[in-house]
Protein backbone atom coordinates (compact mmCIF):
# COMPACT_ATOMS: atom_id res chain seq x y z
CA UNK A 1 0.00 0.00 0.00
CA UNK A 2 1.01 3.60 -0.58
CA UNK A 3 -0.74 5.96 1.86
CA UNK A 4 0.18 9.65 1.83
CA UNK A 5 1.22 10.95 5.26
CA UNK A 6 -1.58 13.51 5.26
CA UNK A 7 -4.31 10.95 4.49
CA UNK A 8 -6.52 9.65 7.31
CA UNK A 9 -7.33 5.94 7.25
CA UNK A 10 -9.48 4.61 10.10
CA UNK A 11 -8.24 1.54 11.97
CA UNK A 12 -11.20 -0.60 10.90
CA UNK A 13 -11.01 0.31 7.22
CA UNK A 14 -9.90 -2.61 5.05
CA UNK A 15 -7.45 -1.88 2.22
CA UNK A 16 -6.25 -4.47 -0.28
CA UNK A 17 -2.79 -4.92 -1.70
CA UNK A 18 -1.45 -2.10 -3.81
CA UNK A 19 -4.04 0.48 -2.77
CA UNK A 20 -2.91 4.10 -3.19
CA UNK A 21 -4.36 6.82 -0.96
CA UNK A 22 -3.63 10.40 -1.96
CA UNK A 23 -2.97 13.49 0.16
CA UNK A 24 -5.79 14.60 2.43
CA UNK A 25 -8.02 11.65 1.56
CA UNK A 26 -10.21 10.19 4.32
CA UNK A 27 -11.21 6.54 4.54
CA UNK A 28 -13.53 5.86 7.44
CA UNK A 29 -14.33 2.73 9.45
CA UNK A 30 -16.33 0.03 7.64
CA UNK A 31 -14.98 1.01 4.21
CA UNK A 32 -13.38 -1.73 2.13
CA UNK A 33 -11.09 -0.90 -0.80
CA UNK A 34 -10.06 -3.58 -3.31
CA UNK A 35 -6.57 -4.32 -4.57
CA UNK A 36 -4.77 -1.77 -6.79
CA UNK A 37 -7.51 0.84 -6.37
CA UNK A 38 -6.38 4.46 -6.19
CA UNK A 39 -8.10 7.00 -3.92
CA UNK A 40 -7.31 10.54 -5.07
CA UNK A 41 -6.47 13.64 -3.08
CA UNK A 42 -9.14 14.81 -0.61
CA UNK A 43 -11.59 12.08 -1.59
CA UNK A 44 -13.79 10.77 1.23
CA UNK A 45 -14.89 7.15 1.52
CA UNK A 46 -17.33 6.66 4.38
CA UNK A 47 -20.17 4.45 5.58
CA UNK A 48 -20.52 0.78 4.72
CA UNK A 49 -18.87 1.18 1.32
CA UNK A 50 -17.17 -1.57 -0.66
CA UNK A 51 -15.09 -0.62 -3.70
CA UNK A 52 -13.66 -3.31 -5.98
CA UNK A 53 -10.29 -3.79 -7.60
CA UNK A 54 -8.38 -1.44 -9.91
CA UNK A 55 -10.77 1.48 -9.55
CA UNK A 56 -9.64 5.11 -9.78
CA UNK A 57 -11.36 7.60 -7.50
CA UNK A 58 -10.34 11.17 -8.33
CA UNK A 59 -9.94 14.35 -6.31
CA UNK A 60 -12.75 15.35 -3.99
CA UNK A 61 -15.14 12.48 -4.68
CA UNK A 62 -17.44 11.71 -1.74
CA UNK A 63 -18.66 8.12 -1.58
CA UNK A 64 -20.80 6.88 1.30
CA UNK A 65 -22.13 10.03 2.94
CA UNK A 66 -25.73 9.69 4.23
CA UNK A 67 -28.50 9.67 1.62
CA UNK A 68 -30.27 12.93 0.86
CA UNK A 69 -33.61 11.46 1.86
CA UNK A 70 -35.81 12.86 4.64
CA UNK A 71 -36.91 9.31 5.52
CA UNK A 72 -33.38 8.28 6.46
CA UNK A 73 -32.90 7.63 10.18
CA UNK A 74 -29.32 6.38 10.32
CA UNK A 75 -30.21 2.88 9.14
CA UNK A 76 -27.30 0.57 8.28
CA UNK A 77 -27.24 0.59 4.49
CA UNK A 78 -24.59 0.03 1.88
CA UNK A 79 -22.75 1.05 -1.29
CA UNK A 80 -21.29 -1.74 -3.41
CA UNK A 81 -19.01 -0.78 -6.30
CA UNK A 82 -17.41 -3.29 -8.68
CA UNK A 83 -14.05 -3.39 -10.44
CA UNK A 84 -12.20 -1.10 -12.88
CA UNK A 85 -14.49 1.89 -12.40
CA UNK A 86 -13.28 5.42 -13.03
CA UNK A 87 -14.98 7.94 -10.74
CA UNK A 88 -13.89 11.45 -11.57
CA UNK A 89 -13.59 14.67 -9.58
CA UNK A 90 -16.26 15.59 -7.02
CA UNK A 91 -18.63 12.75 -7.84
CA UNK A 92 -21.06 11.98 -4.99
CA UNK A 93 -22.56 8.55 -4.35
CA UNK A 94 -25.03 7.88 -1.51
CA UNK A 95 -25.97 4.60 0.17
CA UNK A 96 -29.51 3.27 0.25
CA UNK A 97 -32.11 4.57 2.68
CA UNK A 98 -33.57 1.37 4.13
CA UNK A 99 -31.90 -0.99 6.60
CA UNK A 100 -29.82 -3.58 4.75
CA UNK A 101 -30.42 -2.12 1.28
CA UNK A 102 -27.68 -1.00 -1.11
CA UNK A 103 -26.80 1.42 -3.85
CA UNK A 104 -25.06 -0.75 -6.43
CA UNK A 105 -22.59 0.06 -9.20
CA UNK A 106 -21.16 -2.63 -11.46
CA UNK A 107 -17.81 -2.71 -13.24
CA UNK A 108 -16.01 -0.80 -16.02
CA UNK A 109 -18.06 2.38 -15.67
CA UNK A 110 -16.86 5.92 -16.35
CA UNK A 111 -18.59 8.40 -14.04
CA UNK A 112 -17.45 11.90 -14.95
CA UNK A 113 -16.92 14.95 -12.77
CA UNK A 114 -19.67 16.28 -10.50
CA UNK A 115 -22.09 13.46 -11.27
CA UNK A 116 -24.44 12.34 -8.48
CA UNK A 117 -25.78 8.84 -7.83
CA UNK A 118 -28.47 8.95 -5.16
CA UNK A 119 -29.77 6.38 -2.69
CA UNK A 120 -30.98 2.98 -3.87
CA UNK A 121 -29.73 3.42 -7.42
CA UNK A 122 -28.52 0.48 -9.49
CA UNK A 123 -25.93 1.10 -12.21
CA UNK A 124 -24.80 -1.87 -14.29
CA UNK A 125 -21.60 -2.34 -16.31
CA UNK A 126 -19.73 -0.37 -18.98
CA UNK A 127 -21.82 2.79 -18.68
CA UNK A 128 -20.70 6.37 -19.28
CA UNK A 129 -22.22 9.13 -17.16
CA UNK A 130 -20.92 12.42 -18.55
CA UNK A 131 -20.24 15.48 -16.41
CA UNK A 132 -22.99 16.51 -13.99
CA UNK A 133 -25.26 13.56 -14.74
CA UNK A 134 -27.72 13.47 -11.83
CA UNK A 135 -29.55 10.34 -10.73
CA UNK A 136 -32.38 10.66 -8.22
CA UNK A 137 -33.23 7.81 -5.86
CA UNK A 138 -34.10 4.31 -7.11
CA UNK A 139 -32.93 4.95 -10.68
CA UNK A 140 -31.81 1.90 -12.66
CA UNK A 141 -29.17 2.20 -15.39
CA UNK A 142 -28.66 -1.14 -17.12
CA UNK A 143 -25.54 -1.82 -19.26
CA UNK A 144 -23.63 0.03 -22.00
CA UNK A 145 -25.65 3.22 -21.52
CA UNK A 146 -24.36 6.71 -22.37
CA UNK A 147 -25.82 9.68 -20.47
CA UNK A 148 -24.89 13.07 -21.86
CA UNK A 149 -23.65 15.87 -19.65
CA UNK A 150 -26.14 17.61 -17.35
CA UNK A 151 -28.78 14.88 -17.71
CA UNK A 152 -31.23 14.72 -14.79
CA UNK A 153 -33.16 11.54 -14.02
CA UNK A 154 -36.37 11.44 -12.01
CA UNK A 155 -36.63 8.88 -9.21
CA UNK A 156 -37.58 5.31 -10.18
CA UNK A 157 -36.73 5.82 -13.87
CA UNK A 158 -35.09 2.95 -15.77
CA UNK A 159 -32.66 3.23 -18.67
CA UNK A 160 -32.36 0.14 -20.86
CA UNK A 161 -29.07 -1.25 -22.11
CA UNK A 162 -27.33 0.35 -25.12
CA UNK A 163 -29.44 3.52 -24.86
CA UNK A 164 -27.85 6.92 -25.48
CA UNK A 165 -29.36 10.12 -24.07
CA UNK A 166 -28.41 13.59 -25.27
CA UNK A 167 -26.89 16.19 -22.98
CA UNK A 168 -29.10 18.40 -20.80
CA UNK A 169 -32.01 15.97 -21.10
CA UNK A 170 -34.70 15.73 -18.42
CA UNK A 171 -35.70 12.08 -17.97
CA UNK A 172 -39.09 11.56 -16.33
CA UNK A 173 -40.06 8.20 -17.83
CA UNK A 174 -38.32 4.96 -18.77
CA UNK A 175 -35.97 4.92 -21.77
CA UNK A 176 -36.13 1.80 -23.95
CA UNK A 177 -33.08 -0.37 -24.61
CA UNK A 178 -31.13 0.34 -27.82
CA UNK A 179 -32.71 3.77 -28.19
CA UNK A 180 -31.63 7.31 -29.04
CA UNK A 181 -33.35 9.98 -26.95
CA UNK A 182 -33.08 13.65 -26.16
CA UNK A 183 -35.07 16.60 -24.87
CA UNK A 184 -36.81 18.25 -21.92
CA UNK A 185 -38.57 16.03 -21.16
CA UNK A 186 -36.56 13.38 -22.96
CA UNK A 187 -38.28 11.47 -25.74
CA UNK A 188 -37.15 8.40 -27.68
CA UNK A 189 -36.67 9.26 -31.34
CA UNK A 190 -35.07 6.25 -32.97
CA UNK A 191 -32.71 3.33 -32.70
CA UNK A 192 -29.14 3.93 -31.49
CA UNK A 193 -27.78 2.47 -34.73
CA UNK A 194 -24.25 3.88 -34.50
CA UNK A 195 -23.79 2.62 -30.95
CA UNK A 196 -25.14 -0.82 -31.83
CA UNK A 197 -22.83 -1.10 -34.84
CA UNK A 198 -19.89 -0.18 -32.63
CA UNK A 199 -20.88 -3.05 -30.35
CA UNK A 200 -20.96 -5.42 -33.32
CA UNK A 201 -24.68 -6.16 -33.42
CA UNK A 202 -25.42 -8.30 -36.46
CA UNK A 203 -27.30 -7.02 -39.51
CA UNK A 204 -30.12 -9.41 -38.65
CA UNK A 205 -30.41 -8.09 -35.09
CA UNK A 206 -30.38 -4.50 -36.33
CA UNK A 207 -33.08 -5.26 -38.90
CA UNK A 208 -35.37 -6.79 -36.27
CA UNK A 209 -34.79 -3.92 -33.86
CA UNK A 210 -35.48 -1.37 -36.59
CA UNK A 211 -38.74 -3.10 -37.46
CA UNK A 212 -39.79 -3.15 -33.80
CA UNK A 213 -38.91 0.52 -33.38
CA UNK A 214 -40.78 1.46 -36.52
CA UNK A 215 -43.90 -0.14 -35.05
CA UNK A 216 -43.45 1.55 -31.66
CA UNK A 217 -42.58 5.01 -32.96
CA UNK A 218 -44.12 5.35 -36.41
CA UNK A 219 -47.27 3.23 -36.55
CA UNK A 220 -49.51 5.61 -34.56
CA UNK A 221 -50.61 2.63 -32.47
CA UNK A 222 -50.73 2.97 -28.71
CA UNK A 223 -48.06 1.04 -26.89
CA UNK A 224 -50.23 -1.96 -26.02
CA UNK A 225 -51.24 -2.30 -29.66
CA UNK A 226 -47.65 -1.86 -30.79
CA UNK A 227 -46.50 -4.64 -28.46
CA UNK A 228 -49.09 -7.04 -29.92
CA UNK A 229 -48.09 -6.12 -33.46
CA UNK A 230 -44.40 -6.74 -32.65
CA UNK A 231 -45.25 -10.16 -31.23
CA UNK A 232 -47.09 -11.03 -34.45
CA UNK A 233 -44.77 -9.51 -37.05
CA UNK A 234 -41.19 -9.28 -35.71
CA UNK A 235 -38.92 -12.31 -35.24
CA UNK A 236 -38.57 -13.18 -31.57
CA UNK A 237 -34.85 -12.46 -31.21
CA UNK A 238 -33.28 -11.97 -27.75
CA UNK A 239 -33.07 -8.23 -28.45
CA UNK A 240 -36.76 -7.96 -29.32
CA UNK A 241 -37.73 -10.06 -26.32
CA UNK A 242 -35.70 -7.75 -24.09
CA UNK A 243 -37.61 -4.72 -25.38
CA UNK A 244 -40.95 -6.40 -24.73
CA UNK A 245 -39.92 -7.45 -21.22
CA UNK A 246 -38.67 -3.93 -20.49
CA UNK A 247 -42.00 -2.43 -21.55
CA UNK A 248 -43.94 -4.96 -19.46
CA UNK A 249 -41.86 -4.05 -16.39
CA UNK A 250 -42.29 -0.29 -16.72
CA UNK A 251 -43.99 1.52 -13.85
CA UNK A 252 -43.37 5.11 -14.99
CA UNK A 253 -44.32 4.60 -18.63
CA UNK A 254 -42.10 4.82 -21.71
CA UNK A 255 -40.77 8.18 -22.92
CA UNK A 256 -42.02 7.99 -26.50
CA UNK A 257 -41.68 10.75 -29.06
CA UNK A 258 -44.64 12.89 -29.97
CA UNK A 259 -45.08 10.88 -33.16
CA UNK A 260 -46.36 8.07 -30.95
CA UNK A 261 -49.90 8.22 -29.66
CA UNK A 262 -49.21 7.60 -25.97
CA UNK A 263 -46.48 6.48 -23.59
CA UNK A 264 -48.43 4.19 -21.31
CA UNK A 265 -48.33 0.41 -21.77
Amino acid sequence: MNIHPSAIVAPDARLGKGVIVGPGAIIEDNAEIGEETEIGAYAIISGHTTIGRTCRIFTGAVIGSPPQDLKYRDEKSFIRIGDRNTIREYVTINPATEEGAATSIGSDNLIMAYSHIAHNCTVGDRNVLANNATLAGHVVIENNVVLGGLCALHQFCRIGSFAIIGGCSKITQDILPYSLSDGRPARIYWLNRIGLKRHNFSKEALACLEKAYRIILRSRLNLSQAVEKIKQEVPSTPEVQYILQFIAGSSRGIALSRLSRNAAP
